[in-house]
């Protein structure tokens, strides 16, 4: 899967975390451009910065959590493209992302065939 001229903003407070999306992503996929962001304050202005296609955003975090983060960048601008990863995938908790603009929810860890499934269709690109 080509993915060239394309953003990825992952928020997560843990490196090990970040690394293990990019890692899945790398698995099957190439050419995407990364952004870090260590907690919510990062990744609102790093999207406002940077514009990514799509945002991996955690729910917990110091600082600001994901939820918030997702609602302010809903705000500034409602066709992001987030996808809510986290290991606390109650029915609540994923009920709350998608009401605040969350696109999907892959749970901790990741399985990497979702992941795939997810990248196919919400960036519209075909399996190679």
């Amino acid at each position: 899967m080509d993915l060239n001229n394309t953003k990825i903003l992952i928020c997560d407070d843990s490196v090990l975390s970040r690394k293990q999306v990019m890692d899945a992503v790398n698995s099957f996929a190439e050419g995407a451009t990364y952004i870090e962001a260590k907690n919510g304050d990062e990744a609102v202005a790093l999207y406002k910065e940077h514009h990514p296609h799509l945002v991996f955003m955690d729910i917990v975090m110091p600082e600001k959590d994901g939820t918030t983060a997702l609602s302010e960048i809903i705000s500034y601008d409602s066709d992001a493209l987030v996808i809510v990863i986290s290991s606390i995938g109650t029915q609540g908790q994923l009920k709350m992302a998608i009401e605040n603009g969350a696109k999907d929810f892959i749970q901790k860890p990741i399985d990497r065939a979702q992941l795939k499934r997810v990248l196919e269709a919400r960036l519209r690109l075909g399996g190679n």
